[in-house]
């Protein structure tokens, strides 16, 4: 009887914690309703938006153009998603990461340079998996998965399901590349104060980028699985006469 109540038990600990983890996180009380990226509201915005000549090239044609991203080589070795740098397209590349690196550095943040591969554990921990299985890159041979995001733990390699049309051309929606992330680890008491922080650090390497910007707060319905309340930064395109995601900071 005492191996079965303990047998039991298990199985109801192992249940209920298979819920917890499908709960997402509770949307701070600023966090307006709403079901897609179209109900998230506009908070700031600063910065001209550039006037370009009528003979302005995007710039996966200028890649091509200046031979410095090779997306077919890309195609052939890995499948789309997956560009090839060259030459001065590789040093521009090596020289915004250590740009934004320097930038963090100096504002107080620790460098870390983590493994692209995380087990199971690690997934659960940060609340990427159950959420993102099936989005997630898996070597089942070993177990593991690439990371998805900076939180587990820095450099991103994502793979998106469904991402295809007119708005993925060139560099706008990529299954390999590497991103900059600042992580801070606060007291909840503290947190938002931080967020505050990381939002006007961005701010200021934007301003000093000469970038026109806006800042979106998500609604409830854009909210990722384990954020509170979520600030993406997006960049005007005048090229492709659109607003670019480039930044998102949450609690």
């Amino acid at each position: 009887e005492s191996k079965q109540l303990g047998e039991d038990l298990n199985t109801a600990e192992e249940e209920l914690q298979t819920l917890l983890y499908q709960l997402p996180n509770a949307p701070h009380a600023s966090v307006v309703k709403g079901s897609t990226e179209e109900d998230n509201e506009e908070i700031f915005n600063e910065g001209e938006i550039p006037t370009l000549d009528s003979e302005a090239m995007p710039h996966w044609e200028l890649a091509k153009k200046y031979d410095i991203i090779d997306f077919e080589l890309g195609v052939k070795i890995a499948g789309a998603g997956f560009p090839v740098y060259k030459g001065k397209g590789a040093r521009l590349q090596r020289a915004l990461i250590a740009y934004f690196l320097d930038k963090n550095t100096q504002a107080g943040y620790t460098e870390i340079q983590v493994p692209h591969l995380v087990n199971e554990l690690s997934g659960y921990g940060t609340g990427q998996l159950p959420d993102k299985e099936g989005q997630m890159y898996h070597v089942t041979a070993d177990d593991l998965y690439l990371i998805p995001t900076a939180e587990v733990p820095v450099t991103n390699i994502f793979r998106d399901v469904g991402s295809y049309g007119a708005h993925v051309r060139g560099l706008n929606r990529l299954h390999q590349f590497d991103k900059v992330e600042i992580v801070r680890v606060e007291h909840p008491s503290k947190s938002y104060k931080a967020l505050d922080g990381m939002v006007e650090h961005v701010k200021n390497i934007l301003r000093e980028l000469k970038l026109p910007y806006r800042i979106l707060r998500l609604c409830g319905g854009d909210l990722g699985f384990t954020a509170a309340l979520t600030f993406d930064f997006e960049v005007f395109s005048t090229a492709q006469d659109r607003w670019l995601e480039i930044s998102s900071v949450s609690n």
